[in-house]
C-alpha cells in the first residue's frame, strides 16, 4: 500500500499490521460504520473500506496526519471522513459499529502534552494517558453488538486494559499477540524503562497485543 506521509506522521509498522490482521480476522459486518482513532496515514481506514465498511470516520490530533490521511483516502475515492481531533472531544456520528484504535502508548518521563511527531507515541509515565480515556469511552462509542479493536504494548498493562473494558460493560479479551524488537523510540528510553520497572534489565523487545471489546447487549 503506497501512502503519502508528511514529515512527522507515524509510519505504518508492526502494530499497524497486527491491528489490520485482527480486523480482517474479525470480519467486519457488511455495511459497518467504522471509527478509526489516531489514524496517522489512514492505512487502517483504507483497509476497513476494502474489508466491507460502508463508511469510516478517521480522527487524529496531529494536523499533518490529518492532511496525509485525507489525501490517501480521497485519491482512492473512498467513503472516509478525516477529522482533526481526539478522544477528549465529542465525536460526531457516534456510536459506531466498529472502533479501531492504535493510540499513543509509549511511556515517557514527562506527563506534559508532547508536540510534533511525539504526539503519535508519548503517553505519560505509565503509557496509559490515552488508553484509559479510550477504555472509559468505549461503551458509548459502540452500537449495541459493536466491536472495538485496540493495539498496544505490554509495557503499559494488558490486564489493566482488559479489566477497564470489562468494568465499563464490555466483553474483552486478547485476540492477537506479537513479539517485536524495540524501535528507535523505545531503544532511546531503555534506561528510563528499566528505572521505572517497566522492562527487565537488558530487555530490548516488547509484546504487542490486540484487545477486542464487544458491546454484547442488543
Amino acid at each position: 500500500m503506497k501512502l503519502l506521509r508528511l514529515p512527522g506522521v507515524y509510519r505504518p509498522q508492526a502494530d499497524t499490521w497486527l491491528l489490520m490482521r485482527a480486523m480482517r480476522e474479525a470480519r467486519l459486518p457488511a455495511g459497518a460504520r467504522v471509527l478509526e482513532v489516531c489514524t496517522g496515514t489512514g492505512a487502517l481506514a483504507i483497509a476497513a473500506v476494502r474489508n466491507g465498511a460502508a463508511s469510516v470516520t478517521a480522527v487524529d490530533r496531529y494536523l499533518p496526519a490529518v492532511l496525509s490521511a485525507r489525501f490517501n483516502t480521497r485519491v482512492r475515492r473512498l467513503p472516509v471522513e478525516v477529522r482533526h481531533g481526539d478522544l477528549s472531544q465529542t465525536i460526531e456520528g457516534a456510536p459506531f459499529d466498529v472502533v479501531l484504535a492504535n493510540p499513543p502508548y509509549v511511556p515517557c518521563e514527562s506527563d506534559e502534552d508532547p508536540d510534533g511527531a511525539a504526539l503519535a507515541w508519548d503517553a505519560g509515565a505509565d503509557g496509559r494517558k490515552h488508553l484509559d480515556c479510550l477504555c472509559d469511552r468505549a461503551h458509548d462509542l459502540l452500537t449495541p453488538g459493536g466491536t472495538m479493536l485496540v493495539v498496544h504494548s505490554s509495557l503499559c498493562g494488558i490486564r489493566q486494559t482488559v479489566e477497564m473494558l470489562r468494568d465499563n460493560g464490555l466483553k474483552a479479551s486478547v485476540v492477537a499477540r506479537a513479539i517485536e524488537p524495540f524501535g528507535p523510540v523505545l531503544r532511546g528510553r531503555a534506561d528510563f524503562l528499566e528505572r521505572a520497572g517497566l522492562i527487565a534489565p537488558g530487555q530490548r523487545h516488547e509484546e504487542l497485543v490486540v484487545i477486542r471489546a464487544d458491546r454484547t447487549e442488543r
